[in-house]
Formats: C-alpha cells, structure tokens, sequence
C-alpha cells in the first residue's frame, strides 16, 4: 500500500491530505443533523398548545429540550411576542440567517475539495506523464521500462486518487445540500405561522399558571 501511495508522487500526498479533511467535515455534518432531527410537526402541536392557553415558560422550556434551528426560532419568536408584529418577523429572519450559517458550516470547504481534488488528479496525469516523456527524451529507446514505468504509473494513480476522492465528495455536498435548503425552507413557513399565531394571541400578554404547576 505505502509502495502504492509511494508511485503517486507528491501530488497524491496532498489528495489524501484533502481526502482527510473531507471526510471530518462530512462525519461532522452527519452527527449535526442527526442531533437536529426532530418531529417538527409534533413539536410546532405542543408550542402551539402552551401558547393558546398562555404558558409561555412552559413553551420556552419545551424549545429549549429540543435542539434544532426550529426550536431556536420558535424560542426567538416566544421571547418577543410583545414586539410589534413587523419587528417579530425582522428577529426571527436574523436568527434563521444566523441558523442558515450553521447549516452551511463546511459546505464551501466541501465543494473546494471535490473539485481541487479532480484537479489534482488531471495534474497529476500531466506531470507523470512529461516525467515518462522526459525519460524517452533523454534515452530514446529505453531500456530498461521501470524507468518509463514510473512516470506512467504516477500519471495514473494521480488520476484515480483524485477521482476516488472527488466523487463521493460530491455526493455528500449535494446530500447535505438538498437537506439544508429543506430545512430552510421549512423554517420559512414554519416561522410565518409562528407569527401568525402569537399575533392571534398577543392579547395574552400575563403568564398563566402553568399546567405542571
């Protein structure tokens, strides 16, 4: 395997390099939305419960046993339900902005990596092979093959690594992709109805005793 590694040169040192960094940032974001699943639609019933019968510290409590940019959001709007209605709706885009950058966190690093990656790769390819044709420039007839051999089995490995490397790669971006801008997309409608909803009550201004009371 290191005789492996060995014939791809310097250039395939700094893939795996990559390779490495890819791979924290995409076990990272794997456990981030794990950790901020959650039942949305059964968590948005019992918020809605709390505040239709007044008990904001319970909905407090209940966003704040439940880790996700939804629950942050919902706690956000909760927190200002005294605010105007135009002031609710501007704090809660400026915490979804700031939820939408976790989120995003890696996403960039991601796509940098799958596309230097490939890069990599196809420079590789061109530097072992001026390095095979370097060896039929001095020599002409070669030989003895491991000479050429070398040059054409960088140019190679280069290639695969940086493939191997770039294709999964791409496959999580766009996993994590799809799942971000459904996240978000949800937010934005859940936040709405959250407006709308502590707008519908905003005449329930005095805590009411709560029902674990």
């Amino acid at each position: 395997m290191l005789d492996f590694i060995s014939k791809g040169g310097p250039i395939l040192w700094v893939i795996m390099a990559l390779s490495v960094v890819a791979l924290a940032i995409i076990i990272e974001r794997l456990l981030y939305l794990r950790r901020i699943s959650i039942d949305e639609e059964k968590l948005f019933l019992r918020i809605k419960t709390s505040l239709m019968e007044g008990h904001y510290s319970e909905a407090l409590a209940i966003c704040d046993q439940n880790v996700s940019p939804f629950s942050t959001l919902l706690k956000v709007g909760i927190e200002n339900r005294n605010q105007p209605e135009y002031l609710q709706r501007e704090l809660l885009k400026d915490a979804a902005s700031m939820e939408a950058v976790n989120l995003e966190r890696g996403m960039t690093t991601l796509g940098t990596i799958s596309n230097i990656s490939t890069l990599l790769g196809l420079l590789g390819t061109v530097t072992g092979t001026m390095k095979a044709f370097g060896v039929l420039g001095k020599f002409g007839a070669v030989s003895d093959p491991a000479a050429l051999a070398s040059g054409v089995a960088e140019a190679l490995i280069t290639t695969v690594g940086g493939l191997v490397v770039a294709i999964p790669v791409i496959m999580f971006y766009n996993y994590f992709a799809s799942r971000v801008n459904l996240i978000l997309t949800r937010l934005e409608t859940q936040v709405n109805g959250l407006v709308n909803l502590i707008s519908s009550y905003s005449d329930k201004n005095e805590e009411k005793p709560s029902k674990e009371a």
